[in-house]
């Protein structure tokens, strides 16, 4: 489990990468840098993996990662009261804010190690996650809330579970998009402690079920009932490990 400090300076650090940090906080990172050799080494990955990233080709978004955005963005227009000229702006930019986006990701996958890149992805995504208003398209703790709103959005039914009774209550979903999967997440708690369980069909690649660790954050990943699932978080291994025997 990662310190606390850190956990919230990861966020940060990524922040600075892309520049937008302001003087305050980009000092207060540089500070921290100075002390963490786990931040630094994370904020020197990052750092190449954004320079691998420039002169990335373009290419169009999927059609349901398109639909998904237009579905959020018209949502928040209307509940900002917004004229039908913001929203068609704002999808318009979205558009291609999106598709850019996506082709890094994807171009990017390529360039990382095959045999080791998606523990990478799934914790980016899950540290992606925990920005704000991110973490979560459907907030419940109602299994049967969660399941039904991922019909029409995936082309597939990942199953749910809620294990409060275990103390890992069920607190949400979201729609997740790593290269060469489009994911159903379910968010658990414990304590204060969020864990993010991956979930796509699965393929005809090779699967190896285990666990291992990314930059602080334990991940743990099997594969059952056509489905491969990958759970992730901050929370010690020994617990997460606790929560996939659960879930099994």
């Amino acid at each position: 489990m990662i310190p606390d400090n850190c956990a919230s300076m990861h966020l940060l650090i990524q922040a600075d990468v892309d520049g937008e940090l302001e003087p305050a906080e980009a000092a207060r990172v540089a500070a921290h840098l100075e002390i963490c050799p786990s931040c630094a080494r994370l904020q020197q990955r990052l750092l190449s993996l954004s320079s691998r990233m420039h002169g990335l080709p373009r290419h169009r978004a999927p059609e349901l990662l398109r639909e998904a955005v237009r579905t959020r963005l018209a949502k928040e227009a209307a509940g900002k009261g917004g004229g039908g000229r913001w929203r068609r702006a704002a999808l318009g930019a979205a558009g291609v804010a999106l598709a850019a986006s996506l082709a890094a990701s994807l171009m990017l996958f390529a360039l990382l190690p095959r045999g080791d890149a998606m523990p990478d992805w799934i914790v980016a995504a899950h540290i992606r996650a925990l920005q704000p208003d991110h973490l979560m398209d459907v907030a419940s703790s109602e299994q049967h809330t969660v399941k039904p709103w991922f019909a029409g959005r995936l082309p597939f039914s990942p199953p749910v579970k809620d294990l409060t009774q275990a103390g890992f209550p069920l607190i949400g979903g979201r729609l997740d998009y790593l290269p060469g999967h489009t994911a159903g997440t379910l968010v658990y708690k414990r304590r204060e402690h969020i864990i993010d369980l991956f979930i796509w069909p699965a393929g005809d690649e090779a699967f190896v079920s285990g666990s291992g660790a990314r930059d602080g954050y334990n991940f743990v990943r099997w594969k059952a009932g056509g489905m491969v699932f990958w759970a992730v978080s901050d929370l010690n291994a020994g617990e997460l490990e606790e929560f996939a025997a659960l879930w099994r």
